[in-house]
């Protein structure tokens, strides 16, 4: 038996996770139908254009996702991807997303963003794609946040890229020569030299 429009909708919802009004033009689907299962309780709408469902945990990663929908260029940086990652006992209330030297710097009321600007070609270096609840994020390696933790140090403390580099080594999350190569492709070796011998 075909599945009502409102089925669809909502089996899309709970697929991907997050839905922006635009998801539903490739499934022939009208966006009112998302208003409609909102006024319902079946949708939540935790910011404007993004639904997620009523009735599904929401992830932990659920300000990633939603960062990623609504800024699809951006990169998931430095506090934030130490946390995706697992490399820290800190939980950032905004997160942190790399946006390209001239792009448009996005005005999202939720979640909160940590704007930084890379260039294009470090846009691209040291980026992985991870896939939580159907949604793509573009995160940094674990070895190009730690890396990007010295890079950095003096916006978010030198304490917190120490901790980094120690938790990514005790927890086999990168190799030395992981480490080595992208603080030389980074100009971060001769910061982070003592740090990495001491770990040796």
């Amino acid at each position: 038996m075909a599945k009502s429009k409102t089925e669809q909708v909502l089996a899309l919802a709970r697929r991907r996770g997050i839905l922006r009004p635009r998801d539903l033009a490739a499934h022939g689907l009208a966006r009112e139908h998302l208003v409609r299962l909102h006024r319902r309780g079946w949708l939540e709408r935790p910011a404007r254009g993004i639904y997620v469902p009523a009735d599904v945990e929401p992830s932990e990663h659920q300000g990633l996702m939603e960062a990623c929908k609504r800024v699809p260029n951006g990169v998931i940086c430095l506090l934030s991807a130490l946390r995706f990652h697992g490399l820290t006992s800190q939980a950032p209330f905004e997160v942190w997303l790399a946006i390209g030297h001239k792009a448009w710097r996005p005005k999202l009321a939720y979640p909160p963003l940590h704007i930084v600007r890379f260039s294009d070609a470090a846009l691209q270096a040291g980026v992985e794609k991870q896939v939580v609840r159907g949604v793509t994020i573009r995160v940094t390696n674990p070895a190009r946040t730690i890396v990007d933790c010295f890079k950095y140090r003096h916006k978010i403390g030198l304490d917190v890229a120490i901790e980094a580099l120690r938790d990514g080594w005790r927890r086999k999350k990168v190799t030395m020569d992981e480490l080595f190569r992208t603080a030389q492709s980074r100009r971060m070796a001769k910061v982070m030299r003592p740090y990495l011998e001491s770990l040796s």
